[in-house]
């Protein structure tokens, strides 16, 4: 699943780089700007990509949710297998240092899990950038997005950068940001956040949002997952 040339190609997609979106209905990767329909579901413009999906499909496949992806209307922010690998890979070498078995496929880890984790990229409702609120990161008091909560009910930070152009500032291009809050109780405090590469991609049943190279661990919290892939293979005498 993991082949050496998707790695390669993953790299090569992070050094060219992936361009934000600029404009409110406009959809940009790193060739420019395309067109952003799509003829398909959620799910279809996944699987009609695997060179960059593979692993994100087999992962939705296995945590019951196809059916959400291809019907419900949802607006998904989609990592790439680039995440997904190297999240085994560090979960491989914290189950070996702590006296686990690794994980060789990913249909070894349980359905609940990849589900819990995957819940917190999918949201009720088709948004586009344009339906989210400006954030600052410097300037949370002022400009702080908003939180929402995915189809699970976890809590998380959406908002859109404005880029400073020239010197003057919030001129410049937008990009649309997603943070993981790991505690509702202190909902300001230790957010992952992860930036949107290609925004605005119009599926017959939603919109989807895929994430730059920069997020490096699908769910995340890399520590957290492998706490709960150790509890599960503990639970099954592993």
């Amino acid at each position: 699943m993991y082949s050496h040339h998707k790695y390669l190609l993953i790299l090569l997609l992070a050094l060219l780089g992936f361009s934000a979106c600029q404009k409110e209905k406009d959809y940009y990767l790193d060739s420019g700007l395309a067109n952003p329909y799509f003829k398909g579901s959620v799910i279809d413009y996944l699987d009609a990509q695997p060179f960059l999906f593979d692993s994100v499909s087999t992962i939705i496949d296995l945590a019951g949710m196809k059916d959400v992806l291809k019907s419900d209307t949802v607006t998904f922010f989609s990592p790439l297998d680039y995440s997904i690998r190297n999240l085994i890979v560090e979960t491989n070498k914290s189950l070996y240092e702590n006296g686990y078995d690794t994980i060789r496929a990913l249909q070894e880890i349980p359905a609940a899990i990849w589900r819990k984790y995957l819940n917190l990229y999918i949201f009720h409702g088709a948004n586009q950038l344009k339906d989210y609120p400006q954030i600052d990161f410097n300037l949370l008091i002022n400009y702080p997005g908003q939180a929402y909560y995915s189809w699970d009910k976890q809590p998380m930070n959406i908002g859109v950068v404005y880029n400073d152009a020239n010197g003057v500032k919030y001129v410049g291009y937008r990009q649309l940001t997603i943070s993981f809050i790991p505690d509702a109780s202190k909902p300001m405090d230790g957010w992952r956040t992860a930036s949107v590469a290609s925004c605005n991609i119009l599926t017959d049943n939603g919109v989807v949002h895929v994430l730059s190279t920069a997020h490096s661990y699908f769910g995340f919290d890399q520590q957290r997952f492998s706490r709960d892939v150790a509890a599960a293979l503990t639970a099954a005498g592993k």
